[in-house]
């Protein structure tokens, strides 16, 4: 439970549904200074002591048990210090797949094993549905109702063993319906805004101490300005460059190794080909040969036709019909069979190893 809304009402409909409830909170904020205010939302940081009193709330209304369970240090090890390495290394984490995937339905579920609580499911206030196919003898995660707000994006890299206990009972309902359904249940939480950033005031302090200035350059080596870290840019981005040219230009690609930005027009920040690795497969054990699937390359960016081809060492290669813009090293590419997750996996880019073998062989110019 965290406080929110969705959680709220997850808990509540299980209760009508006979279910024996026991509600479980993440401690997961260490107290430290964030630099930086911010008015909106986020899932770390000081709101996180107001979202455990709304939780504490709504479970005596319902009237079930609440244990709260600190999480901070596998959250530290597995979410932040994972959000500081892959920015300092030039890549674009997301840290609510990480979440779920290491803390939500792993830690959480075996921390709670260990205080003794016994349970059969474990239940969230996610947008997504669990089905099981006898014929493939598999559960498959499905997007949610209403696609709007469909979250089977953020969830595909659970396991079978963690989807065989999984339940999502908002998934078949439209926000609308579970704020109607909050205050029919009478629970206070049901016009609480929903977490929007991840850190409240963006970036770790981690971050921020890390990142060191370096050279803003064009694909042939012209240095066209500085940059104030590269923690701070990412592949598509165009707003914040401190630089101008006769056209827009746009983050291309990073490289950490000479801690250098890459700029160009918005035509090279399209791509049709990816490689991912770090693969989780839900529909199938495996992909034996090539398939034709939908992928999403971001969880705003909409779905796209494409041909994902297995590889060695456990990658595939992913052809887009058209080409996408700002494929970025580091998020997720998740695909789609109609409304079934096929699986997922982190996107790895050709565009940022082909700019690196040109700049590598070029003395920069200024320009």
């Amino acid at each position: 439970m965290s406080g929110g809304v969705d959680s709220s009402v997850t808990a509540a409909l299980l209760k009508q549904q006979g279910y024996d409830v026991v509600g479980v909170v993440m401690e997961t904020w260490s107290g430290e200074f964030l630099p930086i205010k911010s008015d909106s939302r986020a899932c770390y940081g000081p709101g996180e002591n107001e979202d455990v009193e709304d939780a504490r709330s709504v479970a005596q209304s319902l009237g079930i048990p609440l244990h709260i369970l600190d999480l901070r240090a596998e959250y530290r090890s597995e979410v932040l210090d994972y959000f500081c390495h892959e920015y300092s290394s030039g890549r674009t984490p997301n840290p609510c797949i990480r979440c779920n995937r290491r803390i939500k339905f792993d830690a959480l579920i075996k921390k709670a094993e260990g205080i003794g609580i016994q349970f059969d499911y474990v239940a969230t206030g996610h947008y997504a549905r669990v089905q099981y196919d006898k014929n493939q003898r598999r559960y498959l995660l499905k997007r949610a109702t209403d696609l709007r707000i469909d979250q089977s994006y953020f969830l595909a890299c659970l396991s079978q063993e963690q989807l065989s206990r999984c339940l999502f009972p908002v998934g078949n309902y439209t926000k609308e319906e579970v704020r109607g359904m909050a205050a029919r249940f009478g629970l206070t939480v049901g016009n609480k805004p929903k977490s929007r950033d991840f850190i409240a005031g963006g970036y770790s302090p981690v971050v921020r101490a890390s990142a060191q200035p370096g050279l803003i350059l064009d694909r042939q080596g012209n240095i066209l300005g500085k940059h104030c870290g590269i923690p701070f840019y990412t592949v598509g981005q165009r707003r914040g460059l401190g630089i101008s040219g006769k056209l827009p230009l746009y983050v291309t690609a990073i490289d950490p190794e000479k801690n250098a930005i890459i700029v160009g027009s918005k035509e090279e920040v399209y791509g049709n080909e990816l490689l991912a690795s770090e693969l989780n497969w839900i529909a199938m054990e495996k992909l034996e040969g090539r398939i034709q699937v939908k992928a999403k390359i971001r969880y705003l960016h909409k779905e796209a036709e494409a041909t994902i081809t297995p590889l060695d060492e456990g990658r595939v290669h992913v052809k887009f019909r058209e080409p996408q813009m700002a494929i970025t090293p580091g998020q997720a590419v998740v695909f789609y069979k109609g409304d079934t997750v096929i699986g997922g996996g982190t996107i790895e880019t050709f565009v940022a190893n082909r700019i690196k073998e040109v700049l590598s062989n070029r003395v920069y110019r200024r320009v």
